[in-house]
């Protein structure tokens, strides 16, 4: 297999994350889950990303459609497609799965993985997380992770503007 191929074998829909999942539990691996829109990949995602990817020993990652993200961020996002932002971060070798959720919440896809770990950046509290109630109730925990300040998709594009 080619290493676009290899790439490619990482995103995957729902069902097939949930039997892979449930592989690796047998295999006692500690699952981290994280998600986000990752419309244009900066340092804060990154170091978030790799943060997580510290935590355990399988790393998912739940990426926002294109309308989630029009839903969540308005008309004018994302600036790059789902796929596009599902390659870039299955390309990273740290990241063991990455799924496209259509969902304005990652809700449904962290029932799927049943992480032991939910990791969410520094602008959330545990509270605040989607999925900690359901994460904390199968015996797994929510860590919140440094953020970069001045880092972010919004302030990127205000940038480029010239705002």
């Amino acid at each position: 297999m080619d290493k676009l191929a290899l790439i490619r074998h990482k995103i995957v829909d729902k069902t097939t994350l949930k039997r892979i999942c449930s592989g690796w539990r047998v295999n006692s691996h500690k699952i981290v889950f994280t998600n986000g829109c990752f419309d244009i990949i900066h340092q804060g995602h990154i170091a978030s990303i790799c943060q997580s990817a510290s935590l355990g020993n399988k790393l998912v990652i739940g990426v926002n459609s294109d309308a989630s993200v029009k839903r969540l961020k308005g008309e004018q996002r994302p600036i790059n497609d789902a796929y596009s932002r599902a390659m870039v971060l299955a390309a990273m070798e740290f990241v063991d799965a990455v799924c496209i959720f259509e969902e304005d919440t990652p809700l449904e896809l962290i029932k799927a993985v049943r992480p032991d770990v939910l990791a969410k950046g520094g602008d959330y509290t545990p509270e605040t997380v989607v999925g900690n109630d359901y994460v904390t109730s199968i015996g797994g925990e929510t860590i919140i992770l440094p953020i970069v300040p001045d880092f972010s998709t919004t302030i990127i594009i205000s940038r480029s503007k010239g705002e």
